[in-house]
Protein backbone atom coordinates (compact mmCIF):
# COMPACT_ATOMS: atom_id res chain seq x y z
CA UNK A 1 0.00 0.00 0.00
CA UNK A 2 1.74 3.22 -0.97
CA UNK A 3 2.49 5.58 1.77
CA UNK A 4 1.01 8.99 1.92
CA UNK A 5 3.44 12.12 1.31
CA UNK A 6 4.87 13.60 4.71
CA UNK A 7 2.86 16.26 5.40
CA UNK A 8 5.01 19.19 6.85
CA UNK A 9 2.08 21.76 8.35
CA UNK A 10 0.38 20.26 11.08
CA UNK A 11 -3.50 20.05 11.11
CA UNK A 12 -5.47 21.70 13.70
CA UNK A 13 -8.28 19.12 15.37
CA UNK A 14 -10.79 22.14 16.08
CA UNK A 15 -10.91 23.97 13.03
CA UNK A 16 -11.58 20.41 10.94
CA UNK A 17 -14.08 19.40 13.36
CA UNK A 18 -15.30 22.88 13.61
CA UNK A 19 -15.40 22.86 9.43
CA UNK A 20 -17.27 18.88 9.58
CA UNK A 21 -19.84 20.08 12.12
CA UNK A 22 -20.43 23.01 9.92
CA UNK A 23 -20.82 21.52 6.46
CA UNK A 24 -22.21 18.46 7.13
CA UNK A 25 -25.31 19.79 9.56
CA UNK A 26 -25.86 22.58 7.37
CA UNK A 27 -26.24 19.86 4.60
CA UNK A 28 -27.72 17.60 5.88
CA UNK A 29 -30.57 19.69 7.66
CA UNK A 30 -31.45 21.76 4.45
CA UNK A 31 -31.80 18.48 3.01
CA UNK A 32 -34.10 16.98 4.69
CA UNK A 33 -35.97 20.14 5.16
CA UNK A 34 -36.21 20.26 1.13
CA UNK A 35 -37.07 16.53 0.99
CA UNK A 36 -39.65 17.00 3.53
CA UNK A 37 -41.35 19.81 1.60
CA UNK A 38 -41.32 17.94 -1.69
CA UNK A 39 -42.41 14.64 -0.36
CA UNK A 40 -45.28 16.91 1.21
CA UNK A 41 -45.88 18.18 -2.90
CA UNK A 42 -45.00 21.70 -1.50
CA UNK A 43 -44.98 24.00 -4.49
CA UNK A 44 -41.58 25.24 -5.62
CA UNK A 45 -41.48 28.35 -4.22
CA UNK A 46 -42.98 27.15 -0.85
CA UNK A 47 -39.70 24.86 -1.07
CA UNK A 48 -37.14 27.15 -1.74
CA UNK A 49 -38.25 29.53 0.57
CA UNK A 50 -37.91 27.06 3.75
CA UNK A 51 -34.40 25.81 2.48
CA UNK A 52 -33.39 29.34 2.16
CA UNK A 53 -35.20 30.33 5.56
CA UNK A 54 -33.64 27.28 7.22
CA UNK A 55 -29.94 28.23 5.88
CA UNK A 56 -30.23 31.60 7.37
CA UNK A 57 -31.43 30.38 10.75
CA UNK A 58 -29.14 27.23 10.63
CA UNK A 59 -25.83 29.20 10.19
CA UNK A 60 -26.56 31.86 12.50
CA UNK A 61 -27.63 29.40 15.11
CA UNK A 62 -24.95 27.00 14.68
CA UNK A 63 -22.19 29.60 14.35
CA UNK A 64 -23.51 31.36 17.74
CA UNK A 65 -23.38 27.61 19.53
CA UNK A 66 -19.37 26.72 18.15
CA UNK A 67 -18.53 30.40 19.98
CA UNK A 68 -20.17 29.94 23.77
CA UNK A 69 -19.56 26.40 23.48
CA UNK A 70 -15.72 27.21 22.41
CA UNK A 71 -15.90 30.12 24.85
CA UNK A 72 -17.39 28.17 27.91
CA UNK A 73 -14.51 25.71 27.44
CA UNK A 74 -11.72 28.75 27.47
CA UNK A 75 -13.68 29.60 30.90
CA UNK A 76 -13.51 26.19 32.22
CA UNK A 77 -9.70 26.21 31.27
CA UNK A 78 -8.91 29.28 32.99
CA UNK A 79 -10.74 28.67 35.93
CA UNK A 80 -8.96 25.09 36.57
CA UNK A 81 -5.44 26.76 35.55
CA UNK A 82 -6.33 29.44 38.35
CA UNK A 83 -7.41 26.48 41.04
CA UNK A 84 -4.08 24.50 39.63
CA UNK A 85 -2.12 27.63 40.70
CA UNK A 86 -3.22 27.83 43.90
CA UNK A 87 -2.45 24.15 44.32
CA UNK A 88 1.11 24.70 43.25
CA UNK A 89 1.46 27.99 45.59
CA UNK A 90 -0.56 26.34 49.16
CA UNK A 91 0.18 22.44 48.82
CA UNK A 92 3.50 21.91 46.58
CA UNK A 93 3.94 18.37 47.93
CA UNK A 94 0.86 17.33 46.93
CA UNK A 95 1.27 18.53 43.39
CA UNK A 96 4.78 16.82 43.26
CA UNK A 97 3.37 13.78 44.05
CA UNK A 98 1.08 14.28 41.03
CA UNK A 99 3.72 15.24 38.85
CA UNK A 100 5.50 11.80 39.98
CA UNK A 101 2.62 9.96 39.62
CA UNK A 102 2.44 10.90 35.79
CA UNK A 103 5.98 10.24 35.19
CA UNK A 104 5.79 6.67 36.56
CA UNK A 105 2.66 6.10 34.55
CA UNK A 106 5.38 7.01 31.54
CA UNK A 107 7.91 4.19 32.79
CA UNK A 108 10.15 6.34 35.07
CA UNK A 109 11.38 4.90 38.32
CA UNK A 110 14.21 5.74 40.98
CA UNK A 111 16.58 8.34 40.85
CA UNK A 112 16.00 9.17 37.20
CA UNK A 113 11.84 9.60 38.32
CA UNK A 114 13.07 12.26 41.23
CA UNK A 115 15.45 13.83 38.60
CA UNK A 116 12.32 14.55 36.82
CA UNK A 117 10.32 15.53 39.46
CA UNK A 118 13.05 18.37 40.35
CA UNK A 119 13.68 19.36 36.24
CA UNK A 120 9.82 19.71 36.11
CA UNK A 121 8.90 21.37 39.68
CA UNK A 122 12.04 24.26 38.85
CA UNK A 123 9.81 25.38 35.93
CA UNK A 124 6.54 26.50 37.45
CA UNK A 125 5.10 27.00 33.60
CA UNK A 126 6.40 23.71 32.46
CA UNK A 127 4.74 22.27 35.93
CA UNK A 128 1.57 23.82 35.19
CA UNK A 129 1.03 22.88 31.53
CA UNK A 130 2.05 19.13 32.06
CA UNK A 131 -0.46 19.32 35.13
CA UNK A 132 -3.43 20.69 33.12
CA UNK A 133 -2.65 18.44 30.04
CA UNK A 134 -2.25 15.00 32.14
CA UNK A 135 -3.73 15.40 35.23
CA UNK A 136 -7.20 17.25 34.07
CA UNK A 137 -6.84 16.16 30.61
CA UNK A 138 -7.76 19.75 29.33
CA UNK A 139 -6.28 21.13 26.25
CA UNK A 140 -5.58 25.01 25.65
CA UNK A 141 -8.18 27.01 24.17
CA UNK A 142 -6.76 30.20 23.12
CA UNK A 143 -7.70 33.72 23.73
CA UNK A 144 -8.76 33.75 19.79
CA UNK A 145 -10.38 30.71 19.64
CA UNK A 146 -13.95 31.09 20.50
CA UNK A 147 -14.19 33.62 17.56
CA UNK A 148 -12.26 31.60 14.81
CA UNK A 149 -15.09 28.30 15.56
CA UNK A 150 -17.71 30.58 15.43
CA UNK A 151 -16.26 32.04 12.41
CA UNK A 152 -15.57 28.72 10.62
CA UNK A 153 -18.72 26.94 11.69
CA UNK A 154 -20.61 30.15 10.30
CA UNK A 155 -19.25 30.10 6.78
CA UNK A 156 -18.90 26.30 6.74
CA UNK A 157 -23.09 25.97 7.69
CA UNK A 158 -23.88 28.55 4.79
CA UNK A 159 -21.43 26.57 2.20
CA UNK A 160 -22.99 23.24 3.54
CA UNK A 161 -26.63 24.57 3.64
CA UNK A 162 -26.41 25.73 -0.06
CA UNK A 163 -25.68 23.30 -1.94
CA UNK A 164 -28.74 21.04 -1.50
CA UNK A 165 -30.59 24.24 -2.93
CA UNK A 166 -28.73 24.74 -6.00
CA UNK A 167 -31.00 22.54 -7.96
CA UNK A 168 -33.69 24.35 -7.24
CA UNK A 169 -32.60 27.43 -8.66
CA UNK A 170 -32.31 25.83 -11.73
CA UNK A 171 -35.03 27.49 -13.89
CA UNK A 172 -38.22 25.77 -14.92
CA UNK A 173 -36.68 22.44 -13.24
CA UNK A 174 -39.74 20.60 -11.51
CA UNK A 175 -39.74 20.13 -7.13
CA UNK A 176 -39.28 16.24 -8.04
CA UNK A 177 -36.23 16.77 -10.36
CA UNK A 178 -34.91 19.24 -8.15
CA UNK A 179 -35.09 17.31 -5.40
CA UNK A 180 -33.18 14.18 -7.11
CA UNK A 181 -30.50 16.68 -8.13
CA UNK A 182 -30.13 17.90 -4.59
CA UNK A 183 -29.77 14.35 -3.32
CA UNK A 184 -27.54 13.41 -6.27
CA UNK A 185 -25.47 16.64 -5.70
CA UNK A 186 -25.28 16.44 -1.64
CA UNK A 187 -24.60 12.52 -1.84
CA UNK A 188 -20.96 14.17 -4.00
CA UNK A 189 -20.53 16.67 -1.52
CA UNK A 190 -21.03 14.07 1.44
CA UNK A 191 -18.65 11.65 -0.12
CA UNK A 192 -16.08 14.75 -0.38
CA UNK A 193 -16.24 15.97 3.05
CA UNK A 194 -15.59 12.71 4.03
CA UNK A 195 -12.49 12.36 1.48
CA UNK A 196 -11.30 15.45 2.35
CA UNK A 197 -11.21 14.74 6.21
CA UNK A 198 -9.78 11.39 5.31
CA UNK A 199 -6.85 13.37 3.46
CA UNK A 200 -5.97 15.10 6.67
CA UNK A 201 -5.81 12.22 9.46
CA UNK A 202 -5.61 8.76 8.66
CA UNK A 203 -7.81 6.06 7.07
CA UNK A 204 -9.24 4.35 4.02
CA UNK A 205 -10.41 7.72 1.82
CA UNK A 206 -13.19 5.78 0.62
CA UNK A 207 -14.24 4.42 4.21
CA UNK A 208 -14.55 8.15 5.25
CA UNK A 209 -15.98 9.32 2.86
CA UNK A 210 -18.65 6.21 2.37
CA UNK A 211 -19.41 6.51 6.12
CA UNK A 212 -19.95 10.68 5.65
CA UNK A 213 -22.33 9.66 2.56
CA UNK A 214 -24.58 7.49 4.58
CA UNK A 215 -25.21 8.94 7.99
CA UNK A 216 -26.17 12.32 5.69
CA UNK A 217 -28.39 10.70 3.17
CA UNK A 218 -29.85 8.57 6.20
CA UNK A 219 -30.65 11.99 8.07
CA UNK A 220 -31.98 13.15 4.91
CA UNK A 221 -34.38 10.29 4.00
CA UNK A 222 -35.81 10.62 7.63
CA UNK A 223 -37.06 14.08 6.50
CA UNK A 224 -38.55 12.65 3.01
CA UNK A 225 -40.47 10.04 5.50
CA UNK A 226 -41.66 13.04 7.70
CA UNK A 227 -43.06 14.85 5.07
CA UNK A 228 -44.41 12.34 3.51
CA UNK A 229 -46.79 10.90 5.96
CA UNK A 230 -47.54 14.40 6.86
CA UNK A 231 -48.47 14.89 3.74
CA UNK A 232 -51.28 11.55 4.21
CA UNK A 233 -52.82 13.65 6.56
Amino acid sequence: MPLRPVREEHIRPGLLSDFILGSQDGLVNVLGILLGLAAANADHALVLIGALAALGAESVSMGAVAYTSTLARRRVYEAEQAKELEEMRTIPDAEREEVRTIFRQWGFAGDELEEMVRKIEAKPRAMLELMMAFELNLSTVSASQPLNSGLVVLASTVVGSAIPILPFLVPGLAVTSAAIGSVVLSGIALFGIGWYEASLTIGPFWKSGLRMLLIGLAAGFAGYLIGHFAHLY
